[in-house]
Formats: structure tokens, sequence, C-alpha cells
């Protein structure tokens, strides 16, 4: 497998007043193409901030970080913000759907930064969402749907632009074992079926085990891949 994630020497801290208070200390990691990692640790251990530096949509203070050969540490804010609309799906624990659009139109939406018609546009969201199983849902609205079902449309969302990288931030965080285990096996599925990398954040230890690899981190460093 080749690399697709190559982080080297990579320090992030934020500041609080006048002081700088270090998140992370000294990374260096690799992630292949085609691997489903999961990234665990304590809360306030880091995780999260990597996977904000790895997708991008936050900054290292130093280090080197390559996706699939480009140094995404040296884009514009621009530049990264197209980047990350034509390479990363996201995730997130709270689904992040918007409430006054149905399931249809939430998938559709980051196909309007693309040059597809309208009717190209709603044929790709049906098709993302009929693979997620939720062909009978095209034009319920996120109130009308279950936890686990939102998240399914968030899935949807994400891939529907066929991105290089997939990241998830507690993405069963907020749903019950069932709906967890749903998305966990579609997550899964798309890793080995689609061969999506996928770089997971999860405190559960029994969604960690979905990965092919898992890495920990403590107090801002890496304790083992």
């Amino acid at each position: 497998m080749s690399t697709l994630v190559d982080i080297r020497h990579l320090v992030k801290s934020y500041r609080r007043g006048d002081q700088a208070v270090p998140v992370l200390t000294d990374i260096t990691l690799a992630i292949d193409a085609g691997d489903f990692t999961a990234l665990m640790g304590p809360s306030g251990s880091g995780k999260s901030t990597l996977l904000n530096l790895i997708a991008g949509i936050d900054k290292p203070d130093s280090g080197i970080l390559l996706v699939n050969g480009l140094d995404i540490t040296q884009l514009s804010e621009a530049e990264l913000a197209d980047w990350r609309a034509a390479n990363v799906g996201f995730i997130f624990q709270f689904y992040n759907l918007m409430p006054v659009l149905s399931a249809v139109e939430n998938v559709e939406l980051p196909l309007l930064l693309t040059g597809l018609s309208r009717r190209e546009r709603r044929e790709r969201a049906e098709l993302t969402l009929a693979m997620v199983n939720l062909s009978d849902r095209l034009d319920h609205y996120p109130s009308e749907l279950s936890g686990g079902q939102q998240q399914r449309v968030a899935i949807a969302r994400a891939i529907v632009t066929d991105p290089t990288l997939i990241v998830a931030d507690e993405p069963t965080g907020d749903l019950d074992r069932q709906s967890a285990v749903e998305v966990l096996d579609l997550l899964k599925r798309l890793n080995q079926e689609l061969g999506k990398t996928i770089i997971m954040v999860t405190h559960d230890a029994h969604a960690a085990q979905r990965a092919r690899s898992i890495v920990h981190l403590d107090k801002g460093e890496l304790l083992r891949e």
C-alpha cells in the first residue's frame, strides 16, 4: 500500500492569554491509502486536533503534513478550502445537517461547488443515499429521521463527492447501541468495498475495533500504532 497521510514532527499549541498551551508534541505518523485508522485517547489528548490538522481545518505550528504527496501546511486559506472540498469528506458527532433541507438536499450540498448540473447533482445524491439504505427517506427532513438515519445522511453527504479521505469525529458518540453498530458497519463497508481511507476519532474501544489500525494519543504524544 502507498502512504496517503505522511505526518512528520507535527507540533500544535493554542494561545491562552500570553501563554502557549501545547496540544500536540512532535507527532510522526504514516497512514496508508485504503486504511481505516482509529485515533484513541482520553479527553484532551489531542486526537480531535490531530484530525482537524489532517483534514486541513487547522494549521500546525511546525512540521510537515503530506496528504497524497501534497504538503497542506503550505497552502493558503483559500487553497485549503478548495483542497478540502475536493479531497475530504467530513462526518461529525452531531450530524451538522441543515434542518430546512431534506435528506437528498443535504447530500447535494457539497455538489453545489462542482460543475454538475442540477439533474446530475440530484441523481448522484439519490444514488449515494441508496448506498446507505435511505432511498425511502429522500424527502424526509432531519427532524423526521432517527439519530442513526441522520448520521447515515451525513455519511452520504461526506462521500457524495468521492473524496480521497473520510474523517469522522466521534461518529457514534450521540447514537444508541444499535444505531452505532449500523453506522460502524457502514463505515467498514465503505473501507472494505470502496477502498475509502477513513480516520476516525473515538473514545469507544468497541468502535475502534472496527478499524484496521489504532493510534493512541496521550497528552499530545503518540503512544503506539
